[in-house]
């Protein structure tokens, strides 16, 4: 996974003043400035407030009605720190943003939630995976992606847009995010498909069986990474939206339903990849050991044929007097043609049986 941190080119511009600015691992190009934070905003009674300064946080979400709204990218250990203080986080939950590479997951946390996600993206027939860490309290929710060059300004566009859902608070913004999420997976598995018919028309190609089975693998990798992605998302929001049923989604149970329908759908589509590709393989190693077969009836043929001319002429080479062929006028013409004439025999039978 390309790990450089650069600008991305519709990324919000946050001022300077607005707390976390191009500090610890901040990356400048010729066009923009690579910044941390993507958006910190305050939000109340479903309708966009203004933006806010970091330090300003814990007033804002100390306000009844308010909620605040903060998107980070490739977070340091020193942001996270201070998003900690702010937002009063869990120490593991914190300590899981800062090391990554977490499978997905929902925690519950006293009266917040902490959830991991994975990004895929699919460029040039890559898998490229990243990985996005959500806070959701009362009345907050932090993002912060790694290694992504996915952004959720259509999740906040959207959200401001419809304030009537946007006043049930973050558990909406919750399952705004993982729906924009989870959507975006269903590209990659119409890519899959696609390729996958691709390579079964070229099964029965000649010549083509090693490219054939190591396209079929490498897509049974992307298939695998794919599903690690949502066989676990889909037991963790079972569970958010069954008996765990924290306060914070309770509104928005419904909405979180879709999302599990979505993600069935993704693994239902998935195995069906999945058990595709392994008929694939079964018939493309058939397909090599029909070719096999085919080169080993041809050797075996040829061989019959030499076979029959070696032995006449091993018969007429033995070294007897009392050979009289060897006297005869026509006994090399005879020999010649006898020999012609076996093999000819043979050929044709064998041409006739497929063999040639």
């Amino acid at each position: 996974m390309p790990e450089a941190r650069t600008g991305h080119p519709d990324r919000d511009k946050i001022p300077a003043s607005h707390g976390i600015g191009p500090g610890p691992g901040a990356v400048s190009n010729d066009h923009e400035e690579y910044q941390v934070l993507i958006n910190c905003v305050a939000y109340g009674n479903g309708k966009r407030m203004s933006e806010i300064p970091v330090e300003d946080i814990s007033d804002y979400i100390a306000k009844p009605d308010c909620f605040v709204w903060v998107a980070l990218r490739d977070a340091t250990p020193h942001e996270l720190d201070q998003m900690q203080e702010e937002f009063g986080l869990h120490e593991l939950a914190v300590e899981d943003a800062r090391h990554g590479h977490q499978r997905p997951k929902i925690e519950g946390y006293d009266d917040s939630l902490f959830a991991v996600l994975h990004l895929l993206d699919y460029v040039a027939g890559e898998l490229r995976k990243g990985e996005v860490s959500i806070f959701v309290g009362k009345n907050f929710v932090l993002s912060v992606r790694s290694h992504a060059e996915q952004n959720f300004h259509a999740v906040r566009e959207r959200c401001e847009h419809e304030a009537h859902l946007l006043q049930q608070g973050a558990g909406f913004v919750f399952y705004a995010l993982m729906d924009a999420i989870v959507d975006r997976y269903f590209p990659i598995i119409d890519a899959l498909e696609s390729e996958l018919e691709e390579i079964e028309g070229r099964i029965f190609a000649k010549g083509g069986a090693r490219a054939n089975i190591e396209r079929l693998y490498d897509l049974k990798r992307k298939v695998t990474v794919i599903k690690h992605a949502v066989a676990p998302l889909m037991e963790a929001i079972g569970r958010l939206i069954g008996a765990w049923s924290p306060a914070i989604t309770t509104g928005c149970r419904e909405y979180l339903r879709d999302v599990l329908d979505h993600l069935t759908r993704i693994n239902t589509s998935l195995d069906t990849i999945r058990d595709t590709i392994g008929t694939a393989i079964q018939v493309n190693l058939s397909m090599v050991t029909i070719e096999e077969n085919e080169v080993n009836k041809r050797l075996a043929a040829w061989a019959g044929i030499f076979a029959a001319a070696t032995a006449l002429a091993g018969i007429w080479g033995m070294n007897f007097k009392a050979m009289p062929e060897l006297d005869w006028e026509y006994g090399y013409p005879f020999a010649l043609t006898a020999i012609a004439s076996v093999s000819g025999f043979l050929y044709w039978r064998f041409k006739r049986a497929g063999w040639l």
